[in-house]
């Protein structure tokens, strides 16, 4: 019977994931190759035979803390016998091997275009790595395995071709490939017919997605033609490929949600030429007026780095007044770091940790400001909100995402459902939340 039981266990998994939403969908397209393979989901890490730790390469920290978080699963291990544990990603293809020596106790060590062989590698008596780049592969013939809910991700495109000089992307996924449209339009049917309301089209560079004759505008069209999806959203675009093909799907189809995040970096033309980003500042700042000129209720979110190689107080400043210029709804900003292999680690750090934690103290101050400011400014109007489920606090209300991708937290006037699209009377607002109360039909009437 004992050795039933640690049978059953060795066939299940368990799946931790770090970083991008692209992350979250390898996760999930792991999660199908091992079902495929036999194994089933455990229900929690305790009760797992193998354990994968999906990874993220962008910044240092985030590899840092992934190694502290494998070595003590392989230290807690000693207490349950043979439990086999593998770093997959982003990391993983960046160092490669390598982990295997680095981090006594790994089992396997999987790329991003390796998922599949998954199988092969679990049967293997030793410690292996698989970190081969495949040009072609694309996982269009792997059906995810997802969790319930009302958001799906769905890949429409792997890799990318821009080699900005700070970013280790192209080295660790490869370079860029479309899936073709019909698959991603059946998917799409698939995580409608399992109850999905929402769908988050996904690519390093998505909108440069070129699939025979279908550009990514026209993805966008055929993808709303899909019924039971009430909203389509994708990231990340990159502002040198948003062309008047995407802003017109996203202006014409009611079903494209009116947010869109656009990475800037820097709000210097000195560092954005310096990053190799492939456009300046005006062409940046045209291409906001032109959106926010076509589409209605656009709320915009960026990425900023400070801190990279030859960033001068100047450079620092001019990002500061742009932000406050453009007046972007949410920003995720870093302090740079460095990666091996990338163009810009050879230049070597020219601002001080210090100088990066004060510049991104300053910038997130700001944003928090501007945020509740334009948050503020919507007290009194009505939103519409996909309701996600109950809210934290206060006990009894629901939470949402209205179009814009905004938090919503309100009390409901009647029984809501998750998936339903309510609306909500904006009462009071700060800067990362809305609440209000739902309206009742005779209020929206």
């Amino acid at each position: 019977m004992i050795e039933d039981a640690r049978a059953k266990e060795a066939a299940t998994f368990f799946i931790e994931s770090f970083g991008c939403q692209m992350n979250l969908a390898d996760s999930e397209v792991i999660a199908g190759v091992l079902a495929r393979s036999g194994y089933r989901r455990a229900a929690d890490i305790d009760q797992a035979g193998v354990i994968v730790l999906n990874t993220c390469a962008i910044r240092e920290h985030a590899e840092q803390r992934v190694a502290q978080r494998v070595r003590r699963l392989i230290a807690a291990r000693k207490a349950r016998g043979r439990v086999r544990i593998g770093l997959a990603g982003c990391m993983a293809q960046h160092h490669r091997e390598r982990l295997l020596d680095r981090i006594p106790g790994l089992d396997f060590v999987v790329g991003p275009d390796g998922y599949r062989r998954l199988g092969a590698l679990l049967a293997a008596e030793a410690p292996v790595a698989d970190a081969r780049l495949d040009r072609r592969e694309t996982y269009d013939d792997i059906a995810p395995l997802r969790n319930p809910g009302i958001r799906a991700w769905v890949t429409v495109q792997r890799g990318c071709d821009r080699f900005c000089t700070f970013c280790v992307v192209p080295f660790v996924r490869g370079r860029e490939r479309s899936l073709p449209a019909d698959v991603i339009v059946a998917e799409l049917r698939r995580v409608a017919a399992a109850g999905f309301r929402e769908a988050v089209l996904l690519g390093q560079t998505v909108n440069s997605y070129r699939h025979g004759d279908c550009d990514f505008g026209k993805l966008l069209r055929l993808c709303s033609e899909v019924d039971g999806i009430e909203r389509i959203r994708f990231t990340s675009p990159h502002p040198a490929d948003m062309d008047g093909s995407t802003i017109a799907a996203m202006a014409e189809c009611g079903k494209v949600a009116p947010s869109l995040h656009l990475p800037l970096q820097s709000a210097s033309d000195a560092i954005l030429k310096a990053m190799e980003r492939g456009h300046t500042v005006d062409d940046y700042r045209r291409l906001v007026e032109r959106l926010r000129g076509d589409i209605n209720g656009l709320a915009l979110s960026t990425d900023i780095i400070v801190g990279y190689p030859g960033e001068s107080e100047q450079d620092f400043a001019t990002t500061r007044a742009f932000m406050e210029e453009v007046g972007f709804e949410h920003a995720f900003m870093f302090k740079y770091s460095a990666r091996e292999g990338t163009a810009s680690y050879k230049l070597g750090e020219t601002v001080s940790e210090e100088e990066k934690g004060a510049r991104l103290s300053l910038l997130i101050e700001e944003q928090q400001e501007r945020a509740a400011r334009i948050n503020r400014a919507l007290v009194g109007t009505t939103t519409e909100v996909l309701v996600e489920g109950p809210a934290k606090r206060p006990a009894g209300w629901l939470a949402g995402k209205n179009p814009q991708f905004k938090t919503v937290v309100f009390e409901p006037d009647a029984t809501v459902a998750t998936g339903d699209i309510v609306e909500v009377m904006v009462a009071s607002a700060g800067p990362h939340t809305l609440k209000g109360r739902q309206l009742a039909a005779a209020d929206e009437s």
